[in-house]
This record gives structure tokens, C-alpha cells and sequence, in this order.
């Protein structure tokens, strides 16, 4: 086996698990606050893919400049959602959650099917064509640039949820929902923010991923899958361990490809999906807001 091929495998998975892991990130917080596993993510990943298409397409804007566009518009929804949708159900029996959720992505994925039709959508930025040479590794500028916004994004969001008011109210919601209101928490505001906060998380993930992939209305399910492998791997609702996940997810995706034929990538992952349900069910990290 080439060495340097390995290297270069084990950079990209990084690279990409980086990707991975922040989209795991919002779908983790969603569920350590709300205890609700959203398959709407996906979707809302998907419209931060069309934001930054849309607003390159149409103006030319940088599609990294439009991060801050997709995230906060992302964010807006994610309220909205919540609030109209999410919150009367709260107390619902689990299937009737994971249903809505299902419901809620199907029709995101439909109205981008209406308005965008199936045509893959992509975009073409010069300057991202040239990869950087370090070694041996020749590195995707575009993954590499997104590996680090990732970095930026989820050290911004644990400052948050570590050092301010808001991040200690979104833990304290997490761990005792009950505990909360009684010392004054808006349990509901933070519910519609913890959700917002995680849509904005797939929105960012969709800008920066878009300069190495395709839009179209289903892309988001190629993402979400991993991102609940990542999730349950890391522990729901562990912050610390969607991060880690990720990398792993990324790595073991990237060196199955290189040593395996074909799609047989994809088994590696859900088999090591399943041995970590079997072991350990609750992740490698536990659970909670962490």
C-alpha cells in the first residue's frame, strides 16, 4: 500500500469529517435540549446550499461571505419552525415527533423541488480549483477552507454554551427541563432558540459544502444519514463527542474507500454504527449538553 496515498486519505477524511461533525453539532443540540430527533435536518441543509447558490448565482458574492446570509436566515426558519410546529407537540408521544419531523422535510424537499427543480446545481469558483500541496498530500482548497470556518463556527457556538447566560439556560434546559422554569428560565425561548441555533448549523454546513459538491432537493439526506451515525456515535445530545464523531465518521469513510472496492465505504460506517449501538448504546461520550 502507497504511503502517501494513505496520508492523503487520512487528510481528507479529516477534512471532511470537520464537515460532518458541525452538521452533527445542531442535530445533537436540537435533541439535548427539545429530546426531539429532527429528520428535517437534512432539508434545512439543503436551503443553506440554495442561499449560497442563489446569492452567488445572482450577485457573485465570495460563497463564503455568504455564511453569515445562510446562518442567520437558517436561524429565522429554525424559529419559526419551532414555534409553530415543534412546540405543540413537545408532550406528543416520540413517533408522532419523529413523524412531524419527517413531514416537515418532506415538504421542504417538495417546495425546493417546485421552485428548483431536480437539476444539480453548483458552483465555480477559480481560485478554489488549485489545491494546496503540503508533502506528499495535495489538499482540497475548498474542504480545507471549510474544515477551518467549521472550526471557527462550533468553537463560537461551545464559547456560547459554556461562558454566556444564554449557553448556561440552554444546559440547564437540557439537563432538568422542570428545574429550569422554576428558577425563571423561558423553557419555550430556549427551546425556539436551541433549534434555531442547530438550523443555523446545517445552513453553515450547507454553505461550506457546496463549493465541493451539488445542490438539489435531496441532497440533504446524503449529509443527515452521517450526521446521525456522527451524532449516535459521539452521544446524543454531547457537543464535545459530535466533534470526535466526526472526525472518526470522516476517517473511516475515507480509509474504507481507499482500501475497499466500490461503495463498500458506506458498510464500514453503518457497521461500526451498529458495534457502537451494540457496546455502548448511549455513544462513546454518553449523553447530555455537553
Amino acid at each position: 500500500m502507497n504511503v502517501d496515498a494513505i496520508f492523503q486519505a487520512i487528510s481528507d477524511g479529516l477534512l471532511m469529517g470537520g464537515v460532518y461533525a458541525l452538521v452533527a453539532v445542531g442535530l445533537t443540540l436540537i435533541f439535548g435540549v427539545m429530546q426531539i430527533v429532527n429528520f428535517a435536518h437534512g432539508a434545512l441543509l439543503m436551503l443553506g446550499m440554495y442561499v449560497t447558490y442563489w446569492i452567488f448565482t445572482l450577485w457573485g458574492i465570495n460563497p463564503y461571505l455568504t455564511l453569515i446570509a445562510s446562518m442567520v436566515f437558517l436561524f429565522v426558519l429554525g424559529l419559526a419552525l419551532q414555534k409553530v410546529f415543534l412546540n405543540p407537540i413537545l408532550k406528543a408521544p416520540q413517533h408522532n415527533q419523529l413523524l412531524l419531523t419527517l413531514g416537515i422535510m418532506l415538504v421542504l424537499e417538495n417546495l425546493a423541488l417546485v421552485l428548483w427543480t431536480p437539476d444539480y446545481r453548483s458552483i465555480k469558483v477559480p481560485w478554489l480549483e488549485a489545491g494546496m500541496e503540503i508533502g506528499p498530500m495535495v489538499l482540497n482548497t475548498s474542504k480545507v477552507l471549510a474544515f477551518g470556518f467549521t472550526l471557527v463556527v462550533t468553537s463560537v457556538l461551545y464559547y456560547v454554551l459554556k461562558r454566556t447566560e444564554l449557553g448556561k439556560a440552554i444546559q440547564a434546559t437540557s439537563q432538568e427541563r422542570d428545574g429550569a422554569h422554576l428558577v425563571g428560565i423561558n423553557v419555550k425561548r430556549i427551546n425556539g432558540i436551541a433549534f434555531g441555533i442547530g438550523a443555523a448549523c446545517a445552513g453553515a454546513a450547507g454553505t461550506l459544502i457546496l463549493p465541493f459538491y451539488f445542490a438539489s432537493p435531496g441532497v440533504g439526506q446524503v449529509f443527515v444519514l452521517r450526521a446521525f451515525v456522527v451524532a449516535i456515535l459521539g452521544g446524543l445530545g454531547n457537543f464535545g463527542g459530535a466533534l470526535l464523531g466526526g472526525l472518526i465518521i470522516g476517517l473511516a469513510e475515507s480509509l474504507s474507500a481507499l482500501l475497499l472496492p466500490g461503495s463498500l465505504k458506506e458498510m464500514v460506517i453503518y457497521m461500526l454504527f451498529i458495534l457502537i449501538l451494540l457496546i455502548k448504546p448511549t455513544g462513546l461520550f454518553g449523553g447530555g449538553t455537553q
